[in-house]
């Protein structure tokens, strides 16, 4: 399998360096809200890299975090009335329980920051030790960054962007972390408290306060992965500073290289802009369900463009990804019949890597390996069922092409069979309207598209639009 990694910027082979479990660290949910499509953009994405390598047999190990205290959350938290335990524990459960709707694979461990003061305090007093980091007048300790001559490596971006720490990598202002430097390139390890964190706080060799924001995915990772391990992820704005400030201070404080291997998801628009609650643009898990869309289409929306490529999130693109569901589950639904098979037997059957690595749908696999190309896969297999519907197939055949098809979407973390729909056949009238509707868009005969279109919906169908082909639902 190879992956493209944000720090050599080129596509490199994975594999686990201590030969035995493939080790990853995730930059999990800042917990002071819902999370939101652009944030599980992010988490899928590292869903399918993590469910790919054990398909792979790379034995992936993977740790995500939880960022349980910060200016937000505290901010927050007393605005709410609440202690920061009860406020980040309540955002925490509505997140798991949207990780669960949406098919994701729990974390191996799951550490919280604030359960992991200690280890953070022991790296900063290194830093300390090895010249790396100064306490401030206030008691705050902040990292040099003049002492790391490599700093900036990783995001490459301008020299100025480097040194005032205003913006994120991905273009965003940078509200991380709230505090004052001695020189505007280094940033806080320590934290010192002050009134407004009210009884947020713990004891230090400085006086009483709280981590610094980076600091904490250092220790985290570094305590159930070594301090060397083989891939760090997150979302491209966390590329800068905060993988910046990660390597810094954790190469600063071992002398070892931090990660092997650097992946960034690019994040979404939403109908062509950046998402905003004051676009009304901003959505939800809950938002969409309550639209009426099953997490099935909206994990195969998330997941439709390449990670390194922005995806455009659209309504008309929901729609797509359950028209584009509902076609593989009507192939399925053939090779189930042949075999004498239910749904039920198809999300019984094992994982198998050499029946999809050599079988019908190697294309489809090969494109997962490399770099996991999403839509290459998924259009891949889409070709293979397309000839599959029109081959007849020996009852053997078919049970080999459903092993192949369960493996393949267990990779992408797609639960087939689980939206509500009318299955009942459109009338041949109808598809011969859709028929005449399609050749009409072939041909860019776009009012004659529309006049059948609406022919369609009079006859009480809805015709539904994928790259594909389309699909007809009763309405």
């Amino acid at each position: 399998m190879r992956l493209y990694d944000t720090m050599s910027r080129s596509i490199k082979p994975l594999h686990a360096e201590d030969g035995q479990r493939y080790r990853i660290y995730c930059c999990g949910p800042t917990v002071y809200g819902p999370a939101h499509i652009g944030n599980f953009r992010t988490f899928l994405v590292n869903d399918i890299l993590r469910r790919v390598l054990e398909v792979a047999g790379l034995n992936p190990y993977y740790v995500r975090n939880i960022t349980d205290v910060d200016d937000k959350t505290i901010h927050q938290s007393r605005e709410a009335g609440i202690s920061l335990e009860a406020f980040t524990t309540q955002w925490t459960e509505s997140f798991h329980a949207d990780c669960k709707t949406l098919n994701m694979i729990s974390p191996d461990v799951e550490p919280k920051a604030t359960a992991h003061i200690p280890e953070q305090i022991s790296i900063i007093e290194k830093l300390i030790s090895k010249g790396h980091a100064y306490e401030g007048a206030d008691g705050s300790v902040y990292y040099k960054v003049d002492s790391f001559p490599q700093y900036g490596r990783l995001s490459r971006l301008d020299q100025r962007e480097l040194r005032t720490q205003k913006a994120t990598s991905g273009g965003s202002t940078n509200l991380a972390d709230d505090y004052d430097r001695a020189s505007v390139a280094d940033f806080a390890l320590w934290k010192s408290h002050k009134p407004e964190d009210g009884e947020n706080g713990w004891a230090s060799p400085w006086g009483r306060g709280r981590p610094g924001w980076h600091l904490e995915c250092s220790a985290m990772s570094m305590k159930y992965l070594g301090e060397t391990f083989d891939l760090h992820s997150g979302g491209e704005d966390l590329c800068f500073p905060h993988h910046e400030n990660e390597i810094a201070q954790s190469e600063a404080a071992t002398g070892k290289t931090f990660a092997h291997h650097w992946f960034h998801t690019v994040h979404l628009l939403v109908e062509g802009k950046k998402m905003s609650k004051s676009l009304g643009n901003f959505y939800i898990l809950r938002d969409l369900q309550d639209e009426g869309w099953s997490p099935a289409v909206v994990r195969y929306a998330l997941i439709s463009a390449h990670y390194r490529q922005q995806l455009n999130f659209t309504k008309n693109g929901l729609r797509s990804a359950q028209s584009a569901l509902h076609k593989i589950e009507k192939s399925i639904g053939r090779l189930l019949e042949i075999t004498d098979r239910d749904t039920e037997d198809f999300e019984k059957m094992p994982i198998d890597f050499q029946a999809l690595a050599i079988g019908q749908l190697y294309t489809a696999w090969a494109a997962l390996e490399e770099d996991l190309n999403v839509p290459e896969a998924t259009g891949a297999m889409f070709s293979r069922l397309h000839e599959i519907d029109r081959m007849e197939l020996s009852k053997e055949k078919a049970e080999t092409l459903l092993l192949e098809l369960n493996t393949f979407f267990y990779a992408l973390g797609i639960n087939l069979f689980t939206e509500k729909t009318d299955t009942t056949e459109a009338p041949l009238s109808v598809k011969d309207l859709a028929e005449k509707r399609w050749k009409a868009k072939s041909e860019k005969d776009w009012a004659k598209a529309d006049e059948l279109r609406s022919q369609i919906e009079a006859e009480g169908w809805a015709v539904k639009d994928s790259r594909e082909g389309y699909d007809l639902q009763k309405l």
